[in-house]
C-alpha cells in the first residue's frame, strides 16, 4: 500500500505541513508506504493547452507530455493506493503551485465524450485538507466550502471518492509583534493553536488510518 500526501504551502514546517504529516503518521501506523512531496521544492507550471492528452491515437493520451520536475510525482500518484492534499488558503483559492498541479493531475484524465467518461486507471480515497486563517463563520460567510467544492467534484468523479477538512483559524506567525496585525487577538490566536489545532491534527491523523483500513477493506473483498 502506498499513500502519496502532497504539501501545497511553501512551508515545510507550519500549519498545512503539520496537518499533512499526521496525516502520513496515520497512514505509517496503519502499514502502509507514504511519502511526502513538497510542490515548492519542484520546477514545473500548469496545463499549457497543448491537448496532446486528448489527442486521437496521439502517444500521450491520458497522459500529460509536459517534462518537468511534476512528471515523476504525477507517475507516482498513478501508483498509488491513496491520495492526501493540503494547501493553505490564499485569498479564497489553494496556492498557485497547488493549482497548477491539479490542472496537470486532473485534466490528463477527463474525456471530451458524451458519457463525460474518465481515464483514471483506478479508484482510491482521496482528501483535501485546508488550513487558513479566517474562522469558521467567515468560511460560510464568504463562500470558502462553495468555491473549493469544484475541485474535490472532480477528485470523486476521477478517483471514486473525495473528503475534506478545513483547519480554521489558524496562527500564521511565530512571533505577531514582528508583523502589522492588530486586527488579530494574539491570545486568543495562540490559547486556539494550543487547544484545537492538536484536535485538527488528530482528525488528519484518523484519516491517514481510514484511508488505509479502506484499502485493506478493499483489497479483502476482491480477494
Amino acid at each position: 500500500m502506498k499513500v502519496i500526501v502532497i504539501n501545497g504551502s511553501p512551508r515545510k514546517n507550519w500549519n498545512t505541513a503539520t496537518v499533512l504529516k499526521q496525516a502520513l503518521e496515520g497512514a505509517a501506523s496503519e502499514g502502509a508506504e507514504t511519502e511526502l512531496i513538497h510542490l515548492y521544492d519542484l520546477d514545473y507550471k500548469g496545463c499549457i493547452s497543448c491537448f496532446a492528452c486528448k489527442r486521437v491515437n496521439g502517444e500521450s493520451y491520458g497522459v500529460c507530455a509536459m517534462k518537468d520536475g511534476l512528471t515523476a510525482v504525477l507517475r507516482k500518484i498513478e501508483e498509488a493506493d491513496a491520495l492526501i492534499l493540503g494547501s493553505p488558503i490564499y485569498f479564497g483559492g489553494v496556492t498557485g503551485e497547488m493549482r497548477s498541479f491539479l490542472e496537470r493531475l486532473l485534466f490528463q484524465y477527463l474525456v471530451y465524450d458524451r458519457e463525460m467518461s474518465t481515464l483514471s486507471k483506478k479508484k482510491m480515497p482521496t482528501s483535501f485538507i485546508y488550513t487558513m486563517n479566517v474562522d469558521q463563520e467567515l468560511v460560510k460567510a464568504i463562500g470558502y466550502e462553495q468555491n473549493l467544492k469544484g475541485v474535490e467534484m472532480v477528485l470523486e468523479r476521477l478517483f471514486g471518492s473525495s473528503e475534506s477538512l478545513y483547519v480554521t483559524d489558524t496562527y500564521q506567525f511565530d512571533d505577531y509583534s514582528k508583523y502589522v496585525s492588530t486586527r488579530f487577538n494574539v491570545e486568543e490566536k495562540a490559547k486556539r493553536r494550543e487547544e484545537e489545532f492538536p484536535k485538527d491534527c488528530r482528525k488528519a491523523f484518523d484519516i491517514g488510518v481510514r484511508f488505509v483500513q479502506q484499502i485493506k477493506d478493499s483489497g479483502k473483498q476482491q480477494a
